[in-house]
């Protein structure tokens, strides 16, 4: 539901008034932590628009999150990778998460985000129990730390890590700005930092003006995908809920998919 209609006359683009790039359909799918069931369905329901619609140009576009807390994070970077190969119009961003597993994997913080929210899950991917040997948040050893992160590092193939440093931040087509997060309200698009394009929240949602594109993000699960005139949230937490959304533009046409699956 559109909110905030204040906003109508502020500089800035409002949603109803937003368009995709001229001839091309954008799909842009929100977080998907370790969820390679839900993943693999949105890309028969996106394949089977295109092979119906037959658009001149598409884009596929993810906002970051592949890992942590759902069953099967190293599938979902193992498809990501194999369909980026196939077609360079699938596009992928940096998540919070992803950037917390590349540092954990070169640096273990028994107190950081993959520890503490859903790496567990991840390393279980690759074959790895760290709950079983890891780290002071679980009561036990440093060397039992160690000794898991040694093992996850040789688990994690380097075409994984490669993949997810190779992610950038941001991307921009037509009047829509894909991020994982959000952006610092007042600062240019191209002047956001990274920190804030996958961690910021609040300063972010709270924001009632336009921006200067439409802002299409994750990162902050909500019910169902939540329209606002200044930005679209399709993170719907699908490891739990088991709703993978995504926004679909296509010139001056907008409207919310949904694939379904197992609640976790």
């Amino acid at each position: 539901m559109i909110t905030e209609m204040d906003a109508l006359t502020a500089p800035g683009i409002h949603f109803l008034d937003a368009r995709g790039p001229e001839g091309m359909r954008i799909y842009a799918v929100g977080d998907v932590h370790g969820r390679l069931d839900l993943l693999a369905a949105m890309y028969r329901r996106i394949a089977a628009e295109i092979r119906q619609a037959r658009p001149a140009d598409w884009r596929v576009i993810h906002l970051g999150d592949y890992v942590d807390r759902g069953p099967d994070s190293r599938g979902v970077i193992d498809f990501l990778i194999e369909v980026r190969k196939r077609d360079p119009r699938h596009l992928m961003l940096a998540g919070n998460h992803d950037i917390g597993f590349l540092d954990f994997l070169d640096t273990p913080d028994a107190d950081g985000l993959f520890m503490r929210y859903g790496g567990i899950q991840t390393a279980q991917s690759y074959g790895v129990a760290l709950n079983e040997g890891g780290g002071a948040w679980f009561g036990r050893s440093e060397a039992a730390l160690r000794q898991g992160h040694a093992a996850l590092v040789e688990a994690v193939p380097k075409s994984h890590i490669e993949f997810l440093q190779s992610l950038p931040f941001s991307l921009t087509f037509g009047d829509f700005f894909f991020c994982h997060a959000g952006i610092r309200p007042g600062i240019a698009l191209e002047s956001q930092s990274s920190q804030d394009l996958i961690w910021i929240r609040d300063v972010f949602h709270n924001h009632s003006g336009l921006h200067p594109k439409i802002v299409v993000h994750g990162h902050t699960p909500v019910p169902e995908a939540e329209v606002m005139v200044n930005r679209v949230n399709i993170d719907t937490l699908a490891y739990q809920t088991g709703n993978l959304s995504a926004l679909v533009v296509d010139g001056a046409d907008k409207r919310i998919l949904v694939v379904s699956g197992e609640r976790a």
